[in-house]
């Protein structure tokens, strides 16, 4: 009884102090294997949906922390809701891009700092205690439904009351033997919002993602953009909001989202040199810290976004020592169209020797 008693007051010592601290939620649950995770994420490499997918998807101790951890006993999981510090990017303006709301800062750190306040409590309590956030050996997803904090969605996120996706994850790995939380009674019902506002069908199926037709993949992921994707990319520097917009659970929290944040001026960021490019966008998930792929995505949302400056930023592009740059930057001049874009790609045209681009620049033309 003793040690029962004491497990439930440390872990209401928690519940008190993540209350305290502003956390959007909290719960704790047992480091025991995510077998249904572990089966679902097997199932999506063997499918193809994972894609260049890594991380978690490769890593075979995401789903069961103690083969990390071997002293594990608990996950201690906190929620943090950005939206209200990300605010919204607003309608499309030319010759500007957006970035999704999750990466407008790096908003894991208001969540880092909470909790490592409860990390304290527990090892000033004589315990174990280690703070995963964003860290490929844990699938915090799954651990924050077992916990508690909230329920699987049909778009795979987390929703949480009153924040619905809105949401970054983390956990405190610890060998307290704390007491539980329940897993919430709560799931999506008959609403599948989410799956139609997809813009390219990523959402084959309630709670079923093919990473490779998600426009968010594609935005940090290496190689050329697939012609496909490139108009549906819209606007997009980095990630997608669409499936979080939709989410009813989450339009509360949206009307607390005051003010513009996310929108970028599309020539100054290609103007940038790469270790100013890479330093304004730090937090983002860039293949091999390369700035040519920033520089590939903001050429398609600049063909896509147009603006005053838009066909001679991309025009300069076609002379990049770079063919991926080069390529893109043809496609953004067929999009944009009009006598100046067809006389730069006319005029590339007669030099260039590398085949993609021919072949894009032979593609971009075909549209005059």
């Amino acid at each position: 009884m003793a040690a029962y008693a004491r497990r439930v007051d440390l872990t209401s010592a928690l519940r008190d102090e993540a209350a305290t601290i502003g956390l959007t939620g909290f719960g704790v649950c047992a480091a025991e294997p995510f077998v249904e995770t572990a089966a679902a994420i097997a199932a999506a490499r063997e499918s193809g949906r994972s894609g260049k997918l890594r991380f978690t998807y490769t890593e075979p101790a995401a789903t069961d922390i103690t083969r990390s951890f071997p002293w594990a006993r608990r996950l201690v999981v906190g929620a943090w809701s950005y939206l209200e510090a990300a605010r919204s990017p607003g309608p499309p303006q030319p010759g500007t891009g957006r970035v999704a709301r999750f990466a407008t800062a790096d908003h894991y750190r208001e969540l880092r700092e909470r909790l490592a306040a409860l990390a304290t409590l527990l090892v000033t309590a004589g315990h174990r205690a280690e703070i995963l956030i964003d860290d490929n050996r844990l699938v915090d997803r799954a651990a924050a439904v077992r916990a508690g904090v909230g329920w699987w969605g049909k778009s795979t996120m987390v929703l949480a009351p009153g924040a619905g996706p809105w949401l970054v994850l983390g956990s405190i790995v610890t060998d307290a033997e704390l007491a539980t939380t329940a897993p919430m009674v709560r799931d999506c019902g008959t609403c599948v919002a989410c799956l139609p506002a997809c813009p390219t069908g990523a959402l084959v199926e309630p709670g079923v993602l093919d990473a490779t037709r998600c426009l968010a993949y594609w935005a940090q992921t290496g190689g050329s953009i697939p012609l496909e994707f490139r108009s549906l990319m819209g606007d997009r520097i980095y990630g997608c909001d669409d499936c979080l917009d939709a989410c009813p659970p989450g339009h509360r929290a949206m009307e607390g989202a005051s003010g513009a944040g996310g929108r970028h001026g599309l020539a100054e960021l290609l103007a940038l040199d790469d270790r100013s490019l890479l330093a304004r966008f730090e937090h983002f998930y860039v293949p091999k810290r390369n700035p040519r792929f920033l520089r590939r995505n903001a050429l398609v949302a600049l063909g896509n976004a147009g603006g005053p400056e838009a066909t001679a930023v991309a025009a300069g592009y076609l002379g990049h020592p770079d063919p991926m740059l080069r390529e893109h930057a043809a496609w953004a001049l067929g999009s944009l169209g009009g006598p100046m874009a067809w006389a730069a790609l006319r005029l590339a045209s007669t030099g260039e020797r590398h085949a993609d681009v021919r072949r894009e620049i032979s593609g971009a033309l075909a549209r005059a």
